[in-house]
């Protein structure tokens, strides 16, 4: 009996079914195979990173992907071409000047010719600082100078009503020896109170001469009289570092991070370190004295430390690495500050010299050229002590003299918020003076 066509169809039906389905899986699954094995060109990506801006200058990160080099680009200022790039490395740092305070630039880069022709970088949008007033009023206080001459060697301002001055400063009394030093001044807002910080130092009770000072809070203040003190205000501990790292450390100026992470230096090259509860002697390979440290924080984490020494700045690196960086021949460097690795300050006998961009920059002004200290909160609000005995401000456009004396002999400075403090002598007297910005 014959098959018939209804039950043929039947049969053969899902067989053919199941052959088509499975010939279109099997070409799914080769072409899937043949995209993983050559995958498309990356795409060419350029991208603009601010690093930094003050009211003039501006730092763009340049990184780029996928690009041929060398390669030639275009960077565009608000529509307009202000420069060509002749680009040799894959990430560069731009910098770029001549920009105005308190605006908003939008920058781009266009590439032109082989092998970066149609290709453009982000859009990115950069405002500058504003400037800051020079207009300052300033008040003056004196301290001893009745029984022989007293001075003022360092300030730290924590808030407007706590602020630390240390030095020497002898006050005639009745006592056997006829007078009493005083190694600090205390501002509370609204006078200053003489202050002996009194530590014990192997069996006994001293209280030395202080040169350095520097204060986080209320309750966490250091201060340095050949070796380093801390105390909340009241209670004083000097830790003996020639007794437990090297007997000839001598030590003058202090900078930190905060209480674990401090760096002490001075005489002979010295640089004692504190991290956590560890001291430990940092070898500077300088023989003469350490003038200044002052330390700007490196890629969001670790601190570089910069230090003058004569006419050469040193640089310590998170690691304690240390770098030596020349300046020119006869310089004296003897005060650094600075917020940016980009942009240092350093001050001495030739007035300011900026390391900026890993270069050597004089600041052409007769006024600029007197400054021996520098210290600054921002890049819009810097100042310094002159040998003509003035005060001068940048406010990150121009500089300008605030305040002028005949007869005080300022030595080092503090700035936060909108005061600036700084100590000296005037005479045989300690001296301070505190300049208020005048703000609407």
């Amino acid at each position: 009996m014959g098959i018939s066509h209804k039950l043929l169809h039947s049969i053969l039906l899902p067989p053919l079914r199941k052959f088509r389905w499975a010939g279109f899986f099997l070409i799914l699954l080769f072409t899937a195979s043949c995209n993983t094995v050559d995958p498309p060109p990356d795409k060419t990506v350029l991208t603009l990173t601010l690093e930094d801006v003050s009211c003039t200058e501006a730092w763009i990160t340049l990184t780029t992907n996928n690009l041929q080099l060398p390669a030639a680009l275009n960077l565009i200022k608000d529509n307009t071409i202000t420069k060509t790039i002749n680009l040799q490395t894959a990430d560069t740092l731009l910098y770029i000047d001549s920009l105005l305070p308190n605006q908003t630039y939008n920058f781009k880069l266009s590439g032109i010719g082989n092998p970066a022709s149609g290709i453009n970088s982000n859009e990115l949008s950069v405002s500058t600082m504003d400037t800051t007033s020079h207009n300052f009023t300033f008040e003056t206080w004196t301290f001893g100078g009745t029984a022989g001459s007293s001075t003022l060697y360092d300030v730290a301002i924590v808030n407007d009503s706590c602020i630390w001055a240390v030095g020497e400063i002898y006050v005639a009394d009745t006592s056997a020896i006829g007078y009493t030093m005083y190694n600090a001044v205390y501002w509370d807002g609204s006078e200053w109170t003489l202050k002996r910080i009194t530590v014990e130092f192997r069996g006994f009770q001293i209280t030395p001469p202080l040169e350095g000072a520097f204060a986080f809070s209320n309750t966490d203040i250091w201060v340095v009289g050949s070796l380093p003190i801390h105390g909340d205000g009241e209670n004083w501990v000097m830790y003996d570092l020639r007794t437990t790292v090297d007997p000839n450390l001598s030590l003058s100026e202090a900078w930190g991070a905060n209480s674990d992470y401090m760096y002490f230096v001075g005489s002979n090259g010295s640089i004692a370190h504190k991290q956590n509860n560890n001291w430990s002697k940092i070898e500077s390979g300088a023989t003469t004295r350490i003038a200044d440290i002052w330390g700007i924080i490196e890629g969001g984490s670790g601190y570089n430390k910069y230090l003058a020494v004569e006419d050469i700045m040193l640089r310590l690196d998170d690691n304690n690495q240390l770098a030596m960086i020349n300046a020119e021949a006869g310089r004296n460097i003897i005060s650094i500050w600075g917020v940016s690795n980009r942009l240092i300050y350093t001050a001495g006998g030739d007035g300011v010299v900026l390391y900026k961009n890993s270069m050597w920059e004089r600041i052409s002004s007769p006024d600029v050229n007197n400054i021996y200290r520098i210290k600054g909160e921002n890049h819009n609000n810097v100042f310094g002590l002159t040998a003509l005995r003035t005060v001068l401000h940048f406010n990150g456009y121009s500089w300008s003299d605030i305040y002028e004396s005949t007869n005080n002999s300022l030595l080092r400075l503090d700035v936060k918020f909108n005061l600036v403090v700084s100590a000296g002598w005037q005479g045989g007297k300690a001296v301070i003076i505190l300049g208020r910005r005048n703000v609407n």
